[in-house]
């Protein structure tokens, strides 16, 4: 996705069936919140996306990341979506400012977001839970 702004389907959608399967055996989470997990991971981005569309009348992203939202979700439930997203826009966004300052890129230059999702993804699935309960206990709601 860096450099062709490009999430191939031969890649992503066998490790989000993989992804399902593995979690119907409850390895990682529980079968219906995989399921879930890919329902809201792909739904998410694509009401995004829409929403973008009607009002600018131009894509804001590519399809494929609503499909590796869903496989994220497909591993780790529907619970490490919001941790996801949070740090992938917070990292793209940082990393697009800086870019924007060191190659005077303009704001509207397209940027690929699954590099950011994918890495957030992996540290949400390693560590969303103690990250998520680092924040409540840190804001005093546990």
């Amino acid at each position: 996705d860096a450099d062709r702004q490009l999430l191939p389907d031969v890649l992503v959608m066998p490790l989000l069936w993989l992804g399902l399967i593995v979690n119907g055996f409850g390895l990682l989470t529980t079968l219906p919140d995989a399921l879930w997990g890919a329902v809201f991971g792909y739904m998410s981005l694509w009401s995004v996306f829409w929403l973008f569309k009607l009002a600018t009348g131009k894509d804001g992203m590519g399809h494929g990341d609503f499909k590796l939202l869903a496989l994220l979700g497909a591993w780790g439930g529907w619970q490490i979506l919001p941790i996801t997203l949070l740090m992938s826009s917070l990292v793209g966004v940082f990393v697009g400012l800086i870019l924007m300052r060191l190659r005077k890129a303009q704001a509207s230059a397209p940027m690929p977001f699954g590099p950011y999702l994918a890495i957030a993804g992996w540290i949400a699935l390693l560590w969303g839970g103690q990250i998520t309960d680092f924040y409540l206990q840190s804001v005093g709601f546990r």
